[in-house]
């Protein structure tokens, strides 16, 4: 394992088959698909950025990398993917052996490209949709919660804000007399040319001719956009004021009635306005909402409380009478802000559902970020919050603007992505029938990502005979490159390539090489991607069985066994995990809904699709760290037979981390030893967990639940009666 997070920290790649079955065959008896999960702007400190345009084969796109072909007396390079001969430009004339440029160094396999003067004249654009249709103390947690991220944001960033309940409210920042406000019906949808009339775009400039997109360029001039989008500079008094005056929705909610909420309302004025006032700039819509929608637009339940919100088994009948509608309306608001360049950023905090199911294609397609907690109040949310605008160490690294391309090699098709992505539709030899996610294309716009970012890329082994072995052992690699084309969180447009190259194999006496390139962490990463995907697309579909007979065909492919002897099987240790990690798929929250509402199930499967390898296996298998006096920390099995009286154990699920104190330990606890000076290492045995829990929290997003708790004590019974993931791991920590 550890060779390919080796490679992992070179190129930001994992990929399931690091030798490559080389017919399509082949491929299909691996039961995994060759796939990758790339991290397209992962930091790496000794990448070079290039200060000058990339050389670009002039047939197929691809940039100049370490796998080309170069003649030097000619001032030739081949490109490996098409083969086309190309020339070098008069400012290459001096390359040779002894003098390569950058990009053609064996280890520069990643590479950015910064070009001079490629940077966007537009500051950071937040746009706060916060909801007031929520109680008093929620209300007060909430504005805390802004009037601290308003005085974290970019001085010359542009800051707009809208609220909502049972109206839609856009706030003029720009009118610093009074507050002033423009409101909207929120049972009604408004269109980009009613809202530009209403909101009097067209009073100093006429309005541009029926058909045009009102834009900065075209018919709105920069003294109407500045009356509701400022630099936070300029409206961070007003913004405050606003907010400490803002009020919970004065309109009344009878007994028997939900609270009127327009959020797809309020989430469309929001597009409609950025998209006028500053199109293709990476703005970003952060939508704050503490319950579900229940007016106009994108309702996901009526306003009687006689009336449940929708569960899975109502999905499952197709008796949800809202939401098919709300889906179909925010995918409508998913295509236009791809079109616009701009992000839906979600922060949903309620106990009961808020509509994340439904919302989750607006997100995932833009790129945006989710967070769901209990409470506006919460850690998990407050945390989360600041980590958005952090600039210091850890920060997310956010970036925007983003397209993704692939090339690869003839033999190989690309089925789609799984990811937060949405296709541009770019038809061409590259793209298989079959598709997987985002398919049919081989570019994808990323409006929004970070360095956390990854992509699930699915491809297809085309080749259909096997080659003669001469052919096979002169020409046995297969070339991917991947291009991605972003605006830096320094504003500045950069390039990034990322060029692999894989051997491939194929016919008798290859299952052991591909063994040895097998992946099995990254493997099971890239099958709860595809069930999670499969459960949503396909009907009467059934997980379980798909990933037993996908476990058996593996085990009878690559597994050693004598016929009718069931203990004479046994799995190379390239493999032995992997058994282990489908076992906790099964069970995880990604395939078992029960217990989970459609709005859980929705976050944490899009939580999935956007993180790593490394965190990823955690959301499938928790880790379990032991802690005690006899031993330093070390991994310990998820099962009833960690648990000891005198150890501590770190349980890390991803979403929440759980610090369990052993009956013992806590009673020494209880009765203040860790406070002696002569009890020093049992206060270091107490903090040494607690250190290990923040580092985890501090680097992760959404921030991390934690939960402190003693064997036999009443909170971890409170933690598992209300927390699903907790429910699911109760076997390893029952009491």
């Amino acid at each position: 394992m550890a060779e390919f997070m080796e490679l992992e920290g070179q190129d930001g790649v994992r990929m399931a088959w690091n030798v490559i079955p080389g017919t399509k065959q082949e491929a299909s008896n691996c039961v995994v698909p060759v796939s990758a999960v790339y991290t397209p702007i992962k930091p790496f400190p000794n990448m070079p950025v290039l200060p000058y345009a990339p050389l670009r084969c002039r047939n197929c796109r691809s940039v100049l990398n370490p796998f080309s072909i170069v003649d030097f007396a000619a001032k030739i390079w081949i490109c490996p993917f098409c083969f086309q001969r190309n020339h070098f430009p008069p400012h290459y004339a001096s390359i040779s052996d002894e003098n390569l440029p950058a990009e053609l160094f064996p280890q520069y396999t990643t590479i950015e490209y910064q070009s001079p003067g490629e940077a966007s004249s537009i500051p950071p654009v937040f746009m706060f949709v916060v909801d007031t249709s929520i109680i008093e103390e929620e209300m007060a947690f909430l504005k805390s919660a802004l009037s601290q991220a308003i005085g974290l944001l970019p001085d010359n960033s542009l800051v707009g804000l809208i609220t909502f309940g049972t109206l839609v409210h856009v706030h003029e920042l720009g009118f610093g007399t009074i507050p002033k406000t423009y409101v909207f019906k929120g049972s009604k949808d408004v269109s980009k040319e009613q809202l530009l009339e209403q909101m009097n775009f067209f009073l100093i400039k006429p309005k541009p001719p029926t058909g045009v997109i009102a834009g900065a360029r075209d018919g709105l001039s920069s003294e109407s956009i500045a009356r509701f989008l400022l630099p936070a500079s300029d409206c961070e008094f007003a913004l405050n004021s606003i907010l400490e005056e803002l009020q919970k929705d004065p309109w009344p909610t009878p007994v028997d009635q939900r609270a009127s909420r327009c959020s797809g309302t309020a989430l469309s004025i929001a597009a409609s306005l950025l998209g006028a006032c500053v199109p293709g700039s990476g703005a970003r819509i952060l939508a704050f909402i503490g319950g579900p929608s229940t007016e106009g637009p994108g309702a996901i339940v009526s306003k009687n409380l006689s009336d449940p919100i929708r569960s899975h088994k109502d999905l499952d009948k197709d008796s949800a009478p809202h939401y098919h509608k709300a889906v179909k309306f925010y995918e409508a608001l998913a295509k236009q802000l791809v079109h616009q360049g701009h992000v839906l950023d979600l922060f949903a905090c309620a106990l009961d559902q808020v509509g994340v199911a439904e919302l989750k294609v607006a997100v995932e397609k833009t790129g945006g970020l989710v967070v769901l907690a209990e409470s506006f109040g919460h850690s998990v949310f407050k945390d989360s919050l600041r980590r958005v605008f952090r600039s210091e160490d850890k920060d997310l690294g956010l970036s925007s603007n983003g397209i993704f391309e692939i090339n690869c090699s003839k033999d190989i098709k690309v089925q789609g992505i799984l990811g937060p992505c949405a296709s541009l539709e770019k038809k061409g030899p590259l793209c298989s029938d079959t598709i997987v996610g985002q398919g049919s294309t081989s570019a994808w716009k990323m409006c929004g990502l970070d360095q956390a970012t990854s992509l699930c890329l699915i491809f297809e082994i085309v080749k259909k005979e096997i080659p003669d072995a001469t052919l096979q052992s002169s020409n046995n690699q297969f070339y991917f490159q991947f291009l991605t084309y972003y605006q830096h969180s320094t504003a500045e447009m950069r390039l990034r390539v990322t060029s692999l190259s894989r051997r491939w194999v194929a016919g008798p006496g290859s299952i052991q090489d591909l063994i040895a390139g097998f992946d099995q962490e990254a493997a099971a990463v890239v099958m709860a991607r595809l069930v999670s995907f499969k459960m949503e697309i396909e009907a009467e579909f059934d997980p379980i069985r798909w990933l037993d007979k996908a476990l058996i065909h593996m085990c009878s492919r690559f597994g050693d066994y004598q016929k009718d002897s069931p203990s004479s099987f046994s799995l190379s240790p390239r493999f032995s995990i992997f058994p282990q990690f489908m076992f906790h798929l099964r069970r995880s929250q990604f395939v078992q809904v029960f217990n989970n509402s459609p709005d859980e199930t929705a976050y944490f499967r899009m939580i999935l699709n956007r993180e790593n390898v490394a965190n990823s296996v955690v959301m499938i298998q928790p880790s379990l760290i032991s802690y005690s006096f006899q031993s330093a920390p070390e991994p310990a099995l998820l099962d009833v037979a960690a648990i000891a009286a005198d150890r501590i154990l770190l349980l890390d699920s991803y979403f929440t981390i759980v610090i369990f104190h052993g009956s013992t330990i806590a009673q020494w606890r209880k009765a203040g030893y860790h406070n002696q000076p002569e009890h020093q290492a049992f206060a270091q045995l107490l903090q040494a967990p607690r250190d290990d829990a923040d580092a985890i929290i501090n680097e992760r997003f959404p921030v991390p639940r934690l939960v402190i708790c003693d064997q036999h004590g009443s909170q971890l019974q409170l933690e598992m009666s209300k927390t699903s993931e907790m429910f699911r791991l109760q076997p390893a920590l029952s009491l």
